[in-house]
């Protein structure tokens, strides 16, 4: 599995912005579509999942702010980012979870800073 996110950049608080993954190879092995950050000096932490049936997870600090949706078809997934915080600055990374393995793609940076 190939994963490619998209969709970072520079926001303002209280902005908003949707990152993308699109996933490309064994798609249909993919359990779990996962967003991870990292932000400097602080290990990587998962943000959000979405799982093959719908169902979410969120990190508390995302809770209500973070929407992970999925395309089963297409082996996308998406993150929409809203009210978002200095805090929320950091490399975001989309991974995919099978049965085996997790696969991780490049990261995508996300600042938040007037």
């Amino acid at each position: 599995v190939q994963l490619q996110a998209s969709g970072g950049g520079l926001v303002q608080p209280g902005g908003s912005l949707r990152l993308s993954c699109v996933a490309s190879g064994n798609t249909l092995s993919i359990i779990y579509m996962d967003w991870y950050r990292q932000a400097p000096g602080k290990e990587r932490d998962m943000v959000a999942r979405i799982d093959t049936h719908g169902s979410t997870n969120y990190a508390d600090s995302v809770k209500d702010r973070f929407t992970v949706s999925r395309d089963n078809v297409k082996g996308t997934w998406n993150l929409e980012m809203n009210s978002l915080k200095p805090e929320d600055t950091a490399v975001y990374y989309c991974s995919a979870r099978t049965r085996d393995k997790r696969f991780w793609g490049q990261g995508t940076l996300v600042t938040v800073s007037s």
